[in-house]
């Protein structure tokens, strides 16, 4: 499962939402905003989506670039 890290109020993860859900992909969305330490490990970097291995893809990225991170 990858997880994406945003807010609610981030446009920008909206857009990384959206092009997962048009990929197909399956995704759990967590809000960095609920934690201190998420917020203070991604706070300037979302969104940004974690593979179960622990790889990350960091926004700007388009669908080459998930799909060359989902191999």
């Amino acid at each position: 499962m990858l997880t994406l890290y945003g807010t609610s109020a981030c446009h920008l993860c909206e857009l990384a939402a959206a092009l997962l859900m048009a990929a197909g992909v399956a995704y759990e969305e967590v809000d960095i905003s609920e934690s201190d330490e998420l917020f203070e490990r991604y706070g300037v970097k979302i969104p940004v989506l974690r593979r179960e291995d622990g790889q990350e893809l960091n926004w700007p990225f388009d669908e080459e670039a998930l799909v060359r991170f989902l191999r």
